[in-house]
């Protein structure tokens, strides 16, 4: 069984962008990339880098956990989102469309199998993959992917965000840079630090790395 596809992210951002009555080139300044850039993705047509996404959900003011979660009223929010025709979406997707548009605070679990993991494909070769969810804490749970190349950033360059970053690798290398040092992660090593702190991930080797990080944002 393949992962639950998530509705568009950049659906999601443009119709909080809405909700606060922030302009797109507003975002775009208070973020430090080009309108264009916003414009691509919350269109679809570009994917987000992690750093540049967390930028956009502390700028919105939201979690990434509520980038998972599509309320009823997104299509009608954002009209130009693209939509699937209910005859050309394999039943799959069509089940997780309809789970998204049941209540947003819904519990992920207690127990989610392996082909039920609702994913994130985000720019320079990042997956994120949904573990869990209990309504009501600010948690992101999530197994994550950095392909051959990857890195957490497109441009190079450092994050910063809210919350205490756990995590832990099962198999590749991550080279971690954290202020104005550098890691190499290996399978079996773990991390922890304040994602308030400037840091980085890239995949240097030829194989995937794959992790499960933990993000807790108290509130």
């Amino acid at each position: 069984m393949s992962p639950a596809v998530v509705p568009p992210v950049g659906a999601r951002i443009r119709q909080a962008r809405v909700e606060r009555g922030m302009s797109l080139r507003a975002l775009a300044r208070e973020i430090g990339v080009s309108a264009s850039l916003v414009s691509q993705i919350e269109t679809g047509k570009s994917q987000p880098s992690v750093s540049t996404l967390y930028a956009i959900t502390t700028a919105l003011s939201i979690s990434v956990e509520a980038l998972f979660d599509a309320r009823e009223d997104a299509r009608e929010a954002v009209p130009e989102a693209p939509v699937v025709p209910a005859s050309a979406a394999p039943p799959a997707v069509l089940h997780a469309l309809a789970a998204f548009a049941a209540d947003p605070g819904r519990r992920i679990g207690p127990l989610v199998g392996a082909g039920e993991r609702e994913t994130l494909e985000l720019d320079s070769g990042v997956v994120w993959e949904r573990l869990g969810h209990v309504p009501g804490a600010d948690v992101d749970f999530l197994l994550v992917t950095y392909r051959p190349g990857g890195s957490s950033s497109g441009s190079g360059g450092l994050m910063r965000h809210a919350g205490t970053e756990y995590g832990y690798l099962t198999s590749g290398e991550l080279v971690l840079t954290l202020g104005f040092e550098e890691y190499t992660v290996r399978p079996g090593d773990a991390v922890c630090f304040e994602s308030t702190t400037p840091h980085r991930y890239r995949n240097d080797g030829e194989v995937p790395a794959v992790g499960v990080w933990f993000v807790f944002s108290a509130t």
